[in-house]
Order: structure tokens, then C-alpha cells, then sequence
């Protein structure tokens, strides 16, 4: 039996089931034991048997925050303070709160005053909207008094006025400063534990922004964020060391964050323009983040007849390839399915091939068109039944055994997974595959 000596509360992004997938493809491809005690639409309770370094952050696309967790506390009581407003309630939680290991932890700027916040999270099913503001001042208050106790000077970082929920940005938790200090308090409400602790990184939006329009060469129209680049990288479960590719690379966007992991990149398109423009940005990535020998190859070629160009050996692929033509309207759904099975070819010709050269339990993930119709059901490739077909597996990872409280369908069974923006027609459907031989 395992022995968890840390707990960690992850702060999701917008799109918490794919965030959540990429923190177990991470945890796995790197060998390290973890579980997941509770999950939710905006954090992840996780304990590891090792400590985390706060440098993970850098190495997700989809978490905001990291918190070391130093209590917790059990929901009910939780919700008897700040929905119900018992005295009693609180003044339990008071006792039951670690406000003297926080405050320990907290150092002070250097004017001799400590600056502080709180953020609340809470899980969705909770409605705990009203009461989040009454959480934040509560803990906020108690935990200035103990600092004062403590006898350091403290300010109490407030919200503007407009402000929706109780929670500090990553752009504010960076600018003033609070990870150094280690000043933002996390105070998660989960279905039944919440858990207290402060913010051991956060997600830097300069870094991401960056990469996304600094390099050197754009293609905006067809461009992948940073963000889902380096999801679908960790989903691929490309570690240091390994042989990765992208055949429809474009300029690059899904290899700088497969570089990034120290992985050997291979990048194929059958644009002359598009291979010459990924090498020049990774170049440029290569000198920007001083990249000790980086290892990396841009291709012509096409992705249809990749054994031509590439025998063996890869051990990661994560590619999103054409998706269709840009539309200005919302298609019928007739119009949908057409533009999907025109598609087909391809991605069956690729499957084939990405098959042939892939090592054994080598990881496949793969974009395929999410199509928005007129009559509000979208249309979608067909494309587990046609990996299946080709010998892949798909890759379940909700069904993984790294659940405290395992997931039910259909959640459970998903290998794929949805990030479609409301103003874009043609969204993305990200299916994980494993090679099984």
C-alpha cells in the first residue's frame, strides 16, 4: 500500500476534463504516484508520495494554480459557517483551521508589511456563490489577526467591486508578488473535504503569450494556442528523451512545447513555406529559453506516405491536421457531414501510416473537426472506430486506477475530448489512442 505524504489542490482551466487528463498522462508518463481524492469544474485535490517541485506549472497547459495543502476540513461544517451562517459553525472552523501554520509560512515583503489574499474555489454542485465572498472576508480577517498575533504587519488584498467570485488571477498573484511570499491563501470547498493551503506557483500568461506572438513567423488563421499545444504534448506522454512528432506541424506551434519537454522533435509538412517556417522557430525558441543541444528536424513530406520519410522509432505523435475550410456561417448539418467525410481519407491514410512507424505503447493524440450545425448537434469524425480499426487503443484515462472515488460514465469512458470556442464554427474534438502490439 502507497504512502501519500503531500497533498496538492490544482487550480483548472476553463476546460477541466481535458485539464484533468493532462495531469494523469503527465503523473504517468513521468513514473510518479499520485491520487486523485477529489475533482471537480474548478480544482483537484491530488496527494503524490514525493514533493512537487512549484517548476510543474511551467510544464502544464492546463492548470492556473498549484497549492500546497496544509488543512483540511470536513464540507459540512464548511457549509453550516458560510451558507447556513451559524455562529457556532464558525467558530468551530475557527479552532479547526491552521491560521498559525499559514501565517509561518507567509514572509513579508520588503517594507517589513506582509501582503496577503484569499481565493476561494468551490465545486459546482455546492451553489456557493453568495456565500463565497463571506468565506474569503472570514478567513481573510481571522488570518490577519493571527499575523498580527504572530507580530508581523499585514494588509488583506481585496477584490474590485465587479468582481464575480472570490478569487485572485494568476496575473495579480504574479505582479504582487504573492508566490515568493508565498501570500495567497487557496481555500478549497470540495462535495465533502475542503482544503486549506498556500499557492505554490501559478501559470505565467506572459510565457504562453510569448510564444504565441513573438516567435518569429505566424500563421494566425490555422494557428494552436501554446496552451493546447502543451496539453496535447503531455497527453502524449513525451517525456525527456523521446522521439516525438507532429506530420502536420505547420509553424511549429505543437513542437516548441514538445522541445520545451526536451523530447527529440520531428516536424513533417507537405508546405515547403510552413517546414522552413517551424526550423525557424525553433531556432528562435531554442536561443530564447537557452536550450542546451536541442534536438530537432523539419521535413517536406506528406503525412499520407509517412514511411517514406520515416521508418521507425517515434514514440509520441500529437498533430491536429486540416480541419476544414474556414466557414462564416453555421453550416446545416447535412453541409456538416459532408465537410467531415471529405476529411475521411486522410485521416484514415495517416492513422495507417502514424501505425507503422510508432514503437509499441507509443501514444497517438489527435484533432479531429467538432462542427457546429444549425440545428444545435454537432457533427464529429467517426475516428475511434477507424484507430480501432488500424490496431489502436483507445486511450481511457478516466478509468485509470488513480481514483479515490472512480468517475462513472459517461465521463468515465471518454478517450476524447472537446475545446470549442463560442465564436469559432469548427471546434476541436482531442482523442488519445496507445499503440498495442
Amino acid at each position: 500500500m502507497s504512502s501519500f505524504g503531500y497533498v496538492y489542490s490544482f487550480i483548472s482551466g476553463k476546460n477541466w476534463k481535458l485539464s484533468l487528463a493532462e495531469l494523469i498522462a503527465y503523473f504517468e508518463a513521468r513514473s510518479i504516484v499520485f491520487q486523485v481524492t477529489d475533482f471537480s469544474r474548478t480544482f483537484f485535490t491530488i496527494k503524490t508520495q514525493m514533493p512537487l517541485p512549484a517548476a510543474v506549472i511551467d510544464e502544464l497547459g492546463g492548470t492556473l494554480k498549484i497549492g500546497e495543502v496544509i488543512g483540511v476540513l470536513p464540507t459540512e461544517l464548511v457549509s453550516e459557517a458560510f451558507l447556513k451562517e451559524h455562529k457556532q459553525a464558525k467558530s468551530q472552523l475557527q479552532e479547526q483551521l491552521p491560521l498559525a501554520a499559514l501565517a509561518e509560512k507567509m514572509s513579508a515583503e520588503s517594507s517589513g508589511k506582509s501582503l496577503f489574499g484569499v481565493s476561494v474555489y468551490w465545486a459546482a454542485e455546492l451553489s456557493f456563490n453568495a456565500a463565497g465572498a463571506r468565506a474569503d472576508h472570514f478567513l481573510g480577517s481571522k488570518l490577519k489577526a493571527e499575523l498580527k498575533m504572530q507580530g508581523k504587519k499585514s494588509r488583506f488584498m481585496g477584490f474590485p467591486s465587479d468582481r464575480n467570485q472570490p478569487q485572485l488571477t494568476p496575473v495579480e498573484v504574479l505582479k504582487k508578488g504573492l508566490v515568493e511570499t508565498r501570500s495567497e491563501v487557496l481555500f478549497c470547498i470540495g462535495k465533502k473535504f475542503s482544503t486549506v493551503g498556500t499557492t505554490l506557483s501559478v501559470h505565467n500568461p506572459f510565457e504562453f503569450q510569448k510564444r504565441d506572438v513573438e516567435k518569429p513567423i505566424q500563421r494566425k488563421i490555422f494557428g494552436i494556442s501554446p496552451r493546447i499545444a502543451k496539453i496535447m504534448v503531455n497527453l502524449s506522454h513525451c517525456t525527456e528523451g523521446k522521439v516525438f512528432l507532429d506530420p502536420f506541424c505547420g509553424v511549429g506551434n505543437v513542437l516548441q512545447e514538445a522541445l520545451l519537454a526536451k523530447a527529440k522533435v520531428i516536424g513533417l509538412d507537405i508546405n515547403r513555406w510552413c517546414v522552413d517556417a517551424a526550423r525557424t522557430n525553433l531556432e528562435w525558441l531554442s536561443q530564447e529559453y537557452s536550450l542546451k543541444n536541442p534536438d530537432y528536424l523539419t521535413l517536406q513530406g506528406d503525412s499520407r506516405k509517412l514511411t517514406m520519410k520515416i521508418r521507425e522509432g517515434i514514440d509520441c505523435i500529437a498533430t491536429e491536421p486540416d480541419l476544414g475550410p474556414a466557414l462564416r456561417q453555421v453550416p446545416t448539418e447535412p453541409y456538416a457531414s459532408n465537410l467531415v467525410d471529405n476529411l475521411v481519407p486522410l485521416f484514415d491514410d495517416f492513422l495507417s501510416e502514424a501505425y507503422e512507424i510508432m514503437t509499441p505503447s507509443g501514444y497517438l493524440v489527435l484533432v479531429t473537426p467538432y462542427v457546429k450545425t444549425r440545428v444545435g448537434k454537432p457533427v464529429r469524425m467517426k475516428i475511434e472506430e477507424m484507430a480501432t480499426k488500424v490496431g489502436f487503443q483507445p486511450e481511457r484515462l478516466y478509468q485509470k486506477d488513480v481514483f479515490e472515488n472512480k468517475p462513472v460514465p459517461p465521463l468515465s469512458d471518454a478517450s476524447s475530448f472537446m475545446d470549442v470556442d463560442e465564436r469559432h464554427i469548427i471546434g476541436r474534438e482531442i482523442s488519445i489512442f496507445q499503440k498495442i502490439k
